[in-house]
């Protein structure tokens, strides 16, 4: 028998002025928060943060990440949370920095917040943390055995960031309903270790639904610094819909793409959806997916903005060794390009790469 199942964040709550409410929705997780986030996301939160919290009477500790979520990292912030006594873990910014406060949390058996001042990938939601080394070379997965406690992501905030982060989160979202389907087509286990569910493979599409609706308006009322419906709709399909839709019915190509990226240095100043976007034009190509798809995913690319060639993430030299060490990567065992429905090997996966590159560059050449 097939068991299937579906996680989720405890709690999601999301709007402009979110962030006032985070210490209403987190007093019961304690009277101490250790809180974790860059430079940037600091400066913007730690005011509202220090007085939500204090008006529920709970005491805050701050401290700046390092920006790379790696196993050296990870050990600091746990000393740094454990030397002050925390009972919860507030993470606050991007990606990395919400991965690395959810394996803390993880690893000192406590309460995970996640404040989000981007919407740049799913990460939020997921029981999942991506582990890089010190060099920002993708090392692992490292899963994590319950989805975050409590997610608070203001709109207000996210509208403020440079639209390419929210533009960045659309081509991490873009993934989720190609890669959903290819996991069901090959009956391929979640990340949770079950199989997807009729609702989890509906809220992928949904996500990928609204991204082509929504996704130019949203950019355009970011570029002014408004949070607009549109961008309240794309906002909750990169972070929501698409944590839902990746973890409860799995990652293939697309992602394992990225990931096998990331061991040429040219690709680390593109950022995570960036790559991602990329991944899934060579995913559809590795999958045989109809030139209509194909298609459809170039057009809704160049109008907000994802790369769909290698010279757009940075690999403007994409010599024959630099692509066949990218699919060797991608094709490790334990890599998610196993989930795909047929198996895979790293020349059809080198192909793939050169022939969506191909496309990508005719398809702007015809702009």
């Amino acid at each position: 028998m097939s068991i299937k199942i579906l996680i989720s964040p405890s709690r999601y709550v999301q709007g402009p002025g979110a962030i006032h409410s985070l210490g209403e929705q987190a007093k019961n997780f304690g009277q101490k928060a250790f809180i974790t986030g860059g430079k940037t996301a600091l400066k913007e939160t730690r005011g509202d943060i220090e007085k939500s919290l204090k008006e529920h009477n709970v005491d805050s500790v701050f401290e700046v990440f390092r920006g790379e979520c790696c196993d050296s990292e990870i050990e600091r912030l746990k000393a740094a949370a454990t030397a002050a006594g925390a009972d919860f873990i507030v993470a606050v910014g991007g990606g990395k920095v919400i991965d690395a406060g959810k394996a803390v949390a993880c690893l000192m058996n406590k309460p995970v917040v996640i404040v989000p001042t981007i919407a740049a990938t799913d990460a939020p939601c997921s029981a999942l943390a991506v582990i890089y080394t010190e060099e920002g070379v993708f090392d692992r997965y490292f899963i994590l055995p319950q989805n975050p406690n409590l997610l608070v992501v203001d709109t207000a905030i996210i509208a403020k960031a440079p639209v390419r982060f929210l533009v960045s989160g659309m081509g991490d979202a873009l993934a989720t309903w190609f890669e959903a389907d290819s996991c069901a087509k090959a009956a391929a286990k979640n990340i949770p270790g079950g199989y997807t569910t009729v609702t989890a493979l509906n809220l992928a599409r949904l996500c990928y639904d609204i991204l082509l609706e929504y996704g130019e308006a949203a950019k355009l009322a970011v570029e002014r610094g408004v949070a607009t419906p549109a961008v309240e709709k794309i906002v909750e399909a990169n972070t929501l819909l698409s944590g839902i839709g990746f973890e409860s019915s799995g990652l293939a190509a697309a992602h394992a793409i990225h990931d096998g990226l990331t061991v040429l240095e040219e690709t680390h100043h593109s950022y995570h959806g960036e790559k991602v976007a990329f991944g899934t034009l060579a995913h559809l190509v590795l999958e045989d997916r109809s030139w209509a798809e194909i298609n459809e995913v170039l057009d809704f690319c160049t109008r907000v903005g994802l790369p769909v060639t290698l010279a757009q993430i940075g690999v403007t030299d994409p010599t024959p060794e630099k692509i066949m060490r990218v699919a060797e990567k991608v094709c490790e065992p334990g890599m998610m390009v196993h989930n795909m429905p047929f198996p895979v090997t790293p020349q059809m996966v080198y192909n793939a790469i050169y022939g969506a590159d191909a496309i990508g560059k005719a398809y702007l050449a015809k702009r």
